[in-house]
């Protein structure tokens, strides 16, 4: 899943980043103090982690296939990139909008994830009454 979060954020920034004619940079996905909704590059980048969540939610009905565990391959992808933000930036996020866009992307991830992966958990399972084969 992380691979699945990665690669899709990095596609949504790189297709924003395109849009706008922007240089692309790690900064966009792992600086915290880049979210905000005062520039436009930090816009841009918080519409990218809202659609890279909807991206991921779909990588959770592919992969996972459980709405039991949605929340937690979710909670665990967010840690990791906790995780990796402390590391990039070496001092931990502590910026207000990136609190509030990771806790946009966690309910959002976890919540679509889980209905699409409750919506094929419960497909009706066909059942033939006929034989199969005449022996």
């Amino acid at each position: 899943m992380q691979t699945v979060y990665y690669g899709s954020l990095g596609l949504w920034l790189a297709l924003v980043d395109g849009l706008v004619r922007s240089s692309p940079s790690l900064d966009q996905m792992f600086d915290a103090e880049i979210l905000g909704f005062s520039t436009p590059p930090g816009r841009l980048s918080m519409m990218s982690f809202i659609l890279n969540a909807l991206t991921c939610a779909l990588g959770l009905l592919y992969f996972i296939r459980r709405g039991k565990q949605c929340l937690d391959f979710t909670v665990t992808v967010h840690f990791f990139h906790l995780l990796g933000c402390w590391f990039y930036s070496s001092r931990f996020p502590s910026a207000l909008t990136w609190w509030l866009v990771q806790a946009v992307c966690i309910a959002l991830m976890a919540v679509i994830g889980e209905y699409l992966c409750m919506r094929t958990e419960l497909k009706e399972i066909p059942l033939n009454s006929a034989p199969k084969s005449n022996v």
